[in-house]
């Protein structure tokens, strides 16, 4: 397993900030390589990637949600990975995210993107592209409030 961390501070309250992230339709809008996520349920959702030159499609469960903090999952199939959104306010207007995230590559060519930082260098891109849209919007394009308690151990 290969673990990766980024962050980035954006120009938003909290609020916003984590109300914009439980909006996983919109999550191909920043993220490279996301084609479509929908969200089956409040705990479920269903991911269409690329991968190289190949489409995957696997399912995820979100383990933890608690508004203004963090949002945690697990994919059910497909690629293993796991990780953690969390969201620290700064002041009134900002607010700075991190993404912790471990991911087991599959095959020689993820396994080599991963040796070389692609997944990093991916993970950073994503956070730098989310701050633009966020910032770029008079306002979230809508939010998920619910509060999902991590399961006994």
């Amino acid at each position: 397993m290969s673990t990766v961390a980024a962050s980035v501070d954006v120009e938003v309250p909290v609020r916003t900030a984590y109300d914009q992230w439980t909006q996983f339709e919109t999550f191909p809008q920043f993220m490279l390589g996301v084609e479509a996520v929908d969200q089956l349920d409040d705990k479920h959702t269903h991911w269409r990637i690329h991968v190289g030159p190949s489409i995957r499609e696997f399912d995820a469960t979100i383990t933890e949600q608690h508004p203004d903090e963090r949002v945690a999952w697990k994919s059910d199939n497909g690629p293993n990975h796991a990780g953690v959104i969390t969201f620290h306010r700064l002041d009134d207007t900002h607010t700075r995210i991190t993404a912790q995230m471990e991911v087991d590559p599959e095959g020689f060519v993820e396994s080599a993107a991963d040796k070389l930082g692609v997944l990093k260098h991916r993970v950073n891109g994503d956070m730098r592209r989310f701050k633009h849209f966020i910032e770029g919007r008079p306002h979230e394009t809508g939010a998920w409030r619910g509060d999902i308690p991590r399961p006994d151990a």
